[in-house]
């Protein structure tokens, strides 16, 4: 298939391209880098051995974005193109609004003039907002508990209301749990501006030399350390999970939300240790007080996600801390390293 992959530039974006490429699809990337490095196209051509089509466009820019459509053929879209940081968006809302939800707006116009009906969409699990139990699976009631999540839930209601419209249309949302790692050959990985919102990348930055200590929200939950417990899954098994869901598409009707994690938690403190042995170094933390809105643990129940696409994540945390390790000590400064 020929694929539009908005936010292709980006961590989880990037390496679904390589799986895309490995799967003999032809991809076309948007971005507008705001949060992702053109570099990464000939990252992309060093590892498949061809480079995408990258185009600098903002999703928003429908006069722009109509004529990626009318210039060419797509079979169907892949969209990653959001703003992702829950702490920024309780600073920004408006920004996260305008970009991600009127992003998606102008991306779906685009894509029904253009007769292209057949749409892949980055979820979260933020979705479920404070979940009642765990494991979550898609049944869960659904809320936010910040402007972040509410945009990702707004994001599915408009592409689940516009498949309701129109039965041409087919949609997945793919709702992650926490994408950690990089591709095994260290040439692409997660690159944040800044301070890194999430744990994996702030315990690389640790590692490397680039923070003090790793801060830990609370040591008095009730888990198996008093560490929050979350579930991590490898950002390839991930990847490979967008794959499937395209190719799974002509089997589905309306919209489909599913579940992607490996469906067990792994501590706050089970992770550090598990990266420490995969990188021979040590990663200093402190506990601090808990952050208001977390919770104890959070992990997904992915069943119906093999069910549908016969798909479920088969590398463990070994394989994320070792593969994440790699891509930081190859690229201590991200895509800055050129």
């Amino acid at each position: 298939m020929r694929v539009l992959v908005c936010g292709g530039a980006g961590y989880i974006g990037s390496h679904t391209c390589v799986a895309l490429a490995e799967r003999g699809h032809e991809v076309v990337v948007v971005d507008n880098f705001c949060n992702s490095s053109p570099v990464v196209a000939e990252r992309l051509q060093r590892i498949t051995g061809r480079a995408p089509d990258v185009l600098r466009i903002d999703i928003r820019d429908a006069q722009t974005l109509g004529r990626v459509f009318s210039g060419d053929r797509f079979d169907a879209v892949i969209h990653f193109a959001a703003l992702k940081a829950v702490g920024e968006s309780c600073e920004k809302p408006l920004d996260y609004f305008d970009n991600n939800i009127a992003g998606t707006i102008a991306l779906l116009k685009a894509m029904q003039a253009a007769g292209v009906r057949r749409l892949v969409f980055s979820s979260s699990a933020t979705v479920y907002g404070d979940p009642a139990s765990v494991p979550i699976d898609e049944d869960a009631a659904l809320s936010a508990t910040n402007p972040y999540g509410r945009t990702k839930l707004v994001m599915e209601q408009l592409i689940g209301d516009v498949c309701a419209a129109d039965p041409a249309w087919q949609a997945i949302s793919l709702r992650y749990f926490n994408p950690v790692g990089a591709h095994p050959s260290g040439l692409i990985g997660e690159s944040p501006n800044g301070i890194p919102n999430n744990l994996m990348p702030y315990i690389c930055q640790v590692a490397v030399g680039k923070r003090e200590r790793l801060q830990v929200f609370g040591g008095d939950w009730p888990t198996v350390d008093g560490t929050g417990v979350r579930d991590y899954i490898h950002v390839m098994d991930l990847a490979q999970a967008h794959v499937h869901a395209l190719e799974a598409l002509d089997g589905v009707q309306g919209h489909l939300p599913l579940n992607l994690g490996v469906g067990r938690g792994v501590s706050v403190l089970e992770l550090v240790r598990a990266f420490e042995a995969a990188s021979g170094r040590t990663v200093p933390y402190a506990i601090v007080d808990r952050r208001a809105g977390d919770v104890a643990a959070v992990y997904a129940d992915p069943a119906r996600a093999e069910r549908i696409l016969g798909w479920r994540a088969i590398r463990d945390v070994d394989d994320m801390c070792r593969d994440a390790w790699r891509w930081q000590s190859m690229n201590p400064d991200g895509y800055a390293d050129g």
